[in-house]
Parts: structure tokens; sequence; C-alpha cells
């Protein structure tokens, strides 16, 4: 289960102003071709989800409820993108093919459940896509017709699919437990994602449209979170966390984590760096458009 929707908004809230002031946050952007880290900024409270914007220019991500923008090679002040009425972003957000929009999850105020929005890149007014909450963003289709999400709908997590413009919401998993972090591969044709069903959390695949449904990592000693496509479309970067560390449908912050990457075809995945993070690091997908280098967030936790 999604481990944020089950908590108070006041809880929430006291727990994320906690988490803001505990934590220093190291935007990081990792080598995959030979596992070198070169840190952008440090920040002395939490941040998560760095995108990198299609042109290369900006890491978008989010902090205390809003999205900021910096330039991964002169960060200054970060810049923040104005979302209106949406104070309440999540790390579910998703930066549109063609760089000219930007999707994200909003806490709605009346209810406190997330929701997807779309708004122009350079900042406007949210446009709510999905009426139905809790609903968390994580892929939208290379051609930009479709938005990928996971949603509790009767109290199953599974994967759904949106028309980017709205409409009507069609489910694609129906299997018992969390189906979570969708994202459509560079080609389109298929859609990468993580399930419990088989025990722990693995990473699995399928058509756009839901049918061939395949595991594609069998570990036995990690779950394993957020598959992300490199644009390129040959890799795939996930996160893990051990197994005994937590509960398989929960991905928690603070934690020892690993960063592993492996073919797009299937294989044996290989581990390119240990971290301390997990929540917040690499949630959404944060290949830059070189398919070599990945932004990440790590932490480090602050003496009271």
């Amino acid at each position: 289960m999604k481990t944020y929707c089950i908590i108070l908004l006041a809880a929430c809230a006291s727990l994320a102003s906690a988490q803001q002031r505990n934590v220093t946050s190291i935007l990081e952007v990792l080598d995959v071709t030979n596992g070198n880290r070169t840190v952008v900024k440090e920040f002395p409270y939490r941040i998560e989800a760095p995108n990198w914007t299609p042109d290369g220019q900006w890491l978008v991500y989010n902090s205390g409820g809003k999205l900021y923008k910096l330039s991964p090679d002169s960060p200054g002040e970060p810049e923040m993108i104005n979302t209106g009425f949406a104070a309440r972003c999540n790390n579910d957000h998703v930066i549109a093919a063609d760089g000219s929009q930007i999707a994200i999850s909003n806490g709605t105020k009346e209810d406190g459940k997330s929701r997807v929005y779309t708004l122009p890149i350079q900042g406007g007014t949210p446009r709510l896509i999905t009426p139905l909450g809790p609903s968390y963003l994580h892929g939208w289709s290379p051609d930009g017709k479709q938005l990928a999400y996971c949603a509790e709908r009767n109290g199953n997590f599974d994967v759904y699919v949106i028309p980017a413009e709205g409409g009507e919401e069609i489910r694609l998993t129906t299997a018992e437990g969390l189906d979570d972090g969708p994202e459509y591969s560079p080609c389109g044709e298929y859609i990468w994602f993580n399930s419990v069903r088989t025990g722990l959390m693995q990473v699995w695949r399928m058509k756009k449209d839901g049918s061939e449904q395949t595991q594609m990592t069998f570990d036995e000693t990690r779950n394993s979170w957020f598959p992300h496509v490199s644009p390129d479309g040959k890799s795939i970067i996930f996160i893990t966390y051990y197994k005994g560390d937590l509960e398989p449908g929960q991905h928690l912050p603070n934690k020892n984590v690993e960063l592993r990457i492996m073919p797009a075809t299937g294989g044996e995945p290989k581990t390119l760096v240990k971290l301390f993070g997990g929540q917040g690091t690499i949630n959404v997908n944060s290949w830059a458009p070189d398919s070599k280098h990945v932004a990440f967030v790590s932490y480090r936790l602050n003496k009271p």
C-alpha cells in the first residue's frame, strides 16, 4: 500500500515539517558508465524526485509541496515553478516528452487525496485530469496522449491510464496487493511497473494495453521499485530496499538502498551505487537526455 496514503493529513503535515528540518538533501548526478557521482547541490532541508528536462537544461524537483527547477551545470538559487493552487505537490511528477508541460500529483485541499493535474512547464493554472483519488502519476506516453498512474480504487492499488486531456480511466492491472510506478518505454509500446504479486516487490513489464504482464526481476534479497527507462530504450535503472528493512509494499525514507541497472531486454541487474535514501531518491524518471547520466537525491540526517 502507498505508505503515505493512510496517514491523516495533519499527521502527514507534521511529519513533513519534521523531515524538512532534520535532513540534508544531496542532489547528485550519477554516470552509469563508470559509477562516478557528482554533487550538484546540497540543501539543508528535504527535496525529492528530480526530473531532467528533455533539453537537458534543468532538473525539476519537489520540496515542501512546491516544484522547483535548478541548472545541473550552474546550480545557483533554485527557481520555483508556479503551480497556482496546487501547493501540496508530492514526488510523483513527470515532464512531457516535448518539454512543454509537466504533470503533477497534488494533495487536493478538500480531502487530502492525491490527484493528477497538468500545467505548462513554465508554470500556470493546473488542470485536473483524474477526478478520483488517490492517484499517483508516474508516466506520460511519448506521443503525449496518455498518462499512467497508480491509483487506489475499492481498496486495491493498481495501474491505470487516462487520456492526457482527461476522460475515462482504464485499469490495466488486477493483481491483489500493490502495483505501482508505471512508466512508458520510449517506443511507447510497453509500460514498466513494480508489483508485490509474487511476494517481494519486483520489476514488471507489460504491453501498453495491459497485456503480457511479465516479471523482469527475480531478486530474493531486495525489494525493487520504480523502474526508469533510459531515453535510448536500452537500460532500466531502479531503486532497491533490503529484504527485512521494511514491508515489500513500503518505500520509506531514511533507509540504506541501492540504485541498480539492467538491460531493457532483461537480464541480471548490477548495483551502480549504495546510498542512504529511499523515498524521494528516484521516484520518477531522472535520466539525462544522453542516457548516460541519472539525477538522484541522497540524504544525511542532521543531529537534533
